[in-house]
């Protein structure tokens, strides 16, 4: 697979983890406010991706509901109609679609797209989402960047939509953090094998794993290299002698 370039608005402006969202302002993580928040401060965005019962691409992180609304259960149990008027944090705000989010940001600021992984142990059970996404994507103007831990997301992204930049979200994969994800799969995405075979052009890595070094090997090679998730300026500072650009929430970057 032939890699895209990511545009160079990704590596020029701070991306706004989960939207520019503020909990105290009413403004909830990949809200229609908080997207709007981010939009008028000039960052960049980056979102979540999870399908609804019936196949709409719903911008919202968790697998579970319980988090962000007063309803429970998987979000892919609930059709688009339902999620969409799903209250988030007790506020005014709803789950929005991801063709919402679109006419929101509206090409202004570059926007970066996770999809969360369906398969549910990091394998090949993927597909239905990314297709969605990409068909909502379908005549949209502006940055776009798609990604995902799931290396074989990426590659179905990339067999969908092959002129969208895509990258990898990555991390050290401590088998502690990713219950369901068998032990050796940790151990094998720990090194992103995947990187050239799904054609990606960045990675997305954990902020405290930057000293990695496979992470040098790929800058190396010329991939743009992102970072997740930084809450200080005193981290960013740090970030930044390895990462291009970070992605942060908490303090305005």
């Amino acid at each position: 697979m032939t890699p895209v370039p990511l545009p160079p608005s990704f590596l020029s402006r701070p991306i706004a983890h989960r939207a520019l969202h503020d909990r105290a302002a009413g403004l909830p993580e990949n809200s229609r406010g908080a997207i709007r928040a981010a939009v008028a401060a000039g960052y960049g965005i980056e979102i979540d991706i999870q399908p609804s019962a019936d196949g709409v691409p719903m911008v919202f992180h968790d697998y579970d509901l319980g988090r962000l609304t007063d309803a429970g259960g998987p979000v892919v149990l609930h059709a688009a109609a339902a999620l969409g008027a799903m209250r988030l944090l007790g506020t005014e705000e709803t789950i929005p679609t991801l063709g919402e989010v679109l006419e929101i940001v509206a090409g202004r600021v570059p926007l970066l797209i996770e999809v969360k992984d369906q398969d549910g142990a990091l394998g090949p059970r993927v597909g239905p989402l990314e297709r969605a996404v990409v068909a909502a994507l379908d005549g949209y103007d502006g940055p776009v960047a798609l990604m995902s831990f799931n290396p074989h997301a990426v590659a179905a992204l990339a067999e969908a939509a092959p002129d969208w930049p895509r990258g990898l979200t990555t991390c050290a994969f401590d088998p502690a953090d990713w219950p369901g994800v068998p032990a050796d799969v940790c151990a094998a995405l720990r090194g992103i094998p995947d990187y050239d075979r799904t054609g990606s052009s960045f990675i997305s890595h954990e902020a405290a794993d930057l000293s990695g070094a496979r992470v040098a090997e790929l800058a190396r090679q010329g991939a743009a290299i992102l970072c997740w998730t930084i809450r200080s300026a005193e981290a960013e500072a740090e970030a930044r002698k390895v990462a291009q650009n970070i992605t942060f929430e908490g303090y305005r970057a």
